[in-house]
């Protein structure tokens, strides 16, 4: 679980937005501006636009 200090912190990558932090059905940080969700692996979260998937909504 990624802790909340981070989470208030992190932003896109892309847009600077802010980041939804979802843990169900996997751990992931999504932007809706850009409509992508971020992976988080070993409660890191990787912020990379390349690692990044499109929402599927």
């Amino acid at each position: 679980m990624v802790k909340k200090e981070l989470l208030d912190i992190l932003v896109c990558p892309q847009c600077k937005g802010e980041l939804e932090y979802r843990t169900e059905p996997e751990e992931v940080l999504i932007c809706r501006s850009c409509k992508l969700v971020y992976p988080v692996k070993d409660d890191i979260p990787v912020m990379l636009p390349d690692e990044a998937k499109p929402l599927d909504e």
